[in-house]
């Protein structure tokens, strides 16, 4: 797995196992990015991964020019994994792994951060979107983006773009 574009264009990046975690494929991330770069200026934005994974989707905020990059991971062998991959990137970069939960921790930040972007790409089935969202809009200060399969209930949602790619759907949206 690549990085697909900024100043870490092509650095490898090494994948947990695909049996724990499923990464955003490289054309959805260059089109969600793409997107946002459309909606709002990355330099002196925040981005958030409320489900890190494989971590690919911080790591291309941080190589787009985002000025700070959250990501919360909640496995301890995925989160090793990760923490392996930032090591080259963490000294030049305001980037930040977090090990837990990240419903509670978000409840946390409601003082401390509120990110312009926050990714919501939990497990598919895990029945956790809509307590994702909930959490993300008291958070957020900007644009709440969604990776499902299964239709949604957002009607308290303004969604400013959908897109669909095979049999996912990249939702990108503010509360109303």
């Amino acid at each position: 797995m690549n990085i697909t574009a900024g100043k870490y264009k092509g650095q490898k990046i090494i994948a947990p196992d695909e049996n724990i975690t499923r990464p955003t494929l490289s054309k959805v991330r260059m089109s969600v990015f793409n997107t946002l770069q459309a909606m709002i200026d990355f330099e002196g934005s925040s981005f958030l991964d409320m489900f890190a994974g494989s971590g690919i989707m911080g790591l291309e905020a941080m190589s787009r020019g985002f000025d700070k990059v959250v990501m919360i991971e909640k496995n301890k062998k995925v989160f090793n994994v990760i923490k392996s991959n930032l090591k080259k990137y963490e000294k030049d970069n305001d980037i930040k792994l977090i090990l837990g939960d990240s419903l509670k921790v978000c409840e946390k930040f409601s003082n401390t951060f509120k990110p312009d972007i926050v990714y919501i790409d939990p497990p598919y089935f895990s029945g956790v979107y809509e307590q994702s969202l909930e959490v993300a809009t008291k958070i957020c200060g900007g644009i709440v983006i969604l990776e499902h399969v299964i239709e949604l209930d957002l009607v308290d949602y303004t969604i400013l773009k959908q897109k669909k790619y095979g049999d996912k759907y990249i939702t990108f949206l503010t509360v109303k």
